[in-house]
């Protein structure tokens, strides 16, 4: 796709910026994806999505160089891989091998503690480097009973549909994190500039969001994960731009371009997948593999799903634009993860999009995978890791093929 293209060239020429302001000595950081990033875009400060340069150490076939670099400095290989990548990259000293010529060390990092190895990841990447580290702590939700149709609700009423004590303590943790910016770079927080990237953010995600609905609507599908992944993902990275809004915009007018043209990325159209978990990105034709065997197409991803139903919040300006950065992360995670709304929103995304069978990774949630098969729809659960350096897709053509033939 000609949009794709577009965004591949953005990204690599913006990224080469960055690393060349980094090495001058200017501040830049990495932070989780998870992580709020709106407001470093506030301060103009730079930085690089900790995931999304895992998915080019992947897509670079760098991986099991990279755990071997972490294993030769005495760290684990194989713990949480997909986001141990920064730190591997700092004892990267081969600039010729390394992807996009390295990535450039960090003066800040910003994670949220999510897992029992994230702050353990962080706090030894931040001794390595001399990075300063700030780690915002994840609330859980702890209502019984609890709506399940969050995507309705919370673009537009988060502030009735959230435990205000979870709003509240992030709120006041990125206050704490942007004085805490303010004293470490000299940078200063823009309130007005912050309002109008949180206004292009819920821009973007309506774009996503329609490109979704005509998609799940369209069959046969003309697009597939293969192209919505990166459509979606690098435009996400640069949330809060014109340039990102556009780009978003831009991907839904070539969809629906090729949708009122009536072309199909499959013409022999007869299975429609969802894939749960995250990409296989060293592997993208691995998606592509199946649509001439079998009519089968990957035609959903939790990358444009979630950009679609999981980052809108809506807000009336300066007084509550804080507030609306917290409610967007604050369920960051439940929307994937937590039994109440993950399982439920799989199924209707299952259902909207038509789907006739999953396939799982091993990172998937094994509530999510309970609801699908519940709902009538076809899981198939392989035991692969997205960043599993000793094992790939290929390993599992007869069970994915067998899988197939049953649906």
């Amino acid at each position: 796709m000609a949009s794709v293209a577009d965004f591949g060239t953005y990204q690599r020429e913006w990224f080469q910026s960055v690393r060349s302001s980094a090495e001058e000595g200017a501040p830049f950081g990495v932070v989780n994806a998870n992580s709020p990033q709106e407001m470093l875009r506030a301060m103009g400060l730079p930085f690089v999505v900790n995931q999304w340069w895992a998915s080019i150490v992947a897509a670079k076939q760098q991986s099991k160089r990279y755990a071997s670099l972490l294993k030769a400095n005495k760290y684990p290989g194989n713990v949480e891989a997909y986001s141990a990548q920064g730190i591997a990259a700092y004892f990267d000293k081969e600039p010729e091998q390394a992807p996009w010529g390295g990535l450039p060390q960090p003066q800040f990092l910003q994670t949220v503690l999510g897992s029992d190895a994230t702050p353990r990841i962080f706090d030894h990447w931040a001794r390595e480097t001399g990075a300063n580290l700030f780690m915002f702590e994840r609330t859980v939700e702890c209502r019984n009973d609890l709506y399940e149709d969050w995507w309705n609700k919370l673009p537009n009423d988060w502030k009735t549909e959230l435990e205000p004590e979870r709003v509240a303590l992030l709120t006041s943790e990125l206050k704490d994190a942007i004085a805490a910016l303010e004293a470490h770079t000299g940078e200063t927080f823009d309130m007005q500039a912050f309002t109008r990237i949180m206004t292009l953010v819920n821009e973007q995600e309506e774009y996503y969001r329609k490109t979704r609905d005509l998609l799940a609507s369209t069959c046969p599908v003309p697009v597939s994960v293969v192209d919505t992944m990166p459509a979606t993902m690098v435009p996400q990275w640069h949330r809060g731009t014109e340039w990102a809004r556009d780009a978003a915009k831009a991907f839904y007018e070539e969809v629906k371009a090729k949708v009122d043209l009536g072309e199909s990325v499959c013409s022999n159209e007869k299975l429609r997948l969802m894939w749960v978990g995250r990409g296989l990105w060293s592997n993208m034709q691995f998606y592509q593999r199946w649509q001439e065997s079998h009519g089968a197409v990957f035609v959903w991803s939790m990358y444009l799903a979630l950009a679609a139903d999981g980052y809108i919040r809506e807000f009336s300006g300066e007084d509550d634009a804080l507030e609306a950065l917290a409610a967007r992360f604050v369920t960051m995670g439940d929307e994937l993860r937590m039994p109440t709304w993950a399982g439920a929103w799989h199924v209707k995304e299952a259902r909207t999009h038509h789907i006739n069978g999953a396939v799982a990774l091993s990172d998937a949630d094994p509530f999510v995978l309970r609801a699908l098969r519940k709902a009538g729809i076809p899981v198939l659960s392989l035991p692969l890791d997205n960043f599993d350096s000793n094992h790939g897709p290929d390993s599992f053509d007869e069970e994915i093929s067998a899988f197939l033939a049953s649906l």
